[in-house]
């Protein structure tokens, strides 16, 4: 699947928000956001997160763990890497 920077940023928002059941995260989530501090994801969502990711994506996590990524952009430049 080749997708660009802003293709996969948006994805990413629909699964935050599945994730969190808060439409609202996904419009102040930028690259910066931390996950666990600014949008509050708890370790479950965290874990449905990467589930969902792994799906859409059709990637598999295999050399990180959920606690790897700090902010959105983070996980956005681990599934652009993983896409290549």
């Amino acid at each position: 699947m080749q997708m660009n920077r802003a293709g996969i940023t948006e994805k990413l928002k629909e699964i935050l928000v599945s994730a969190s059941d808060d439409t609202e995260t996904a419009e102040k989530c930028g690259e910066e956001t931390k996950l666990q501090t600014e949008l509050g994801l708890s370790s479950v969502d965290m874990l449905y997160m990467v589930i969902a990711i792994e799906e859409t994506f059709d990637i598999r996590f295999d050399d990180v763990t959920v606690t790897s990524f700090e902010t959105f952009g983070d996980v956005v430049t681990y599934i652009e890497n993983k896409l290549k």
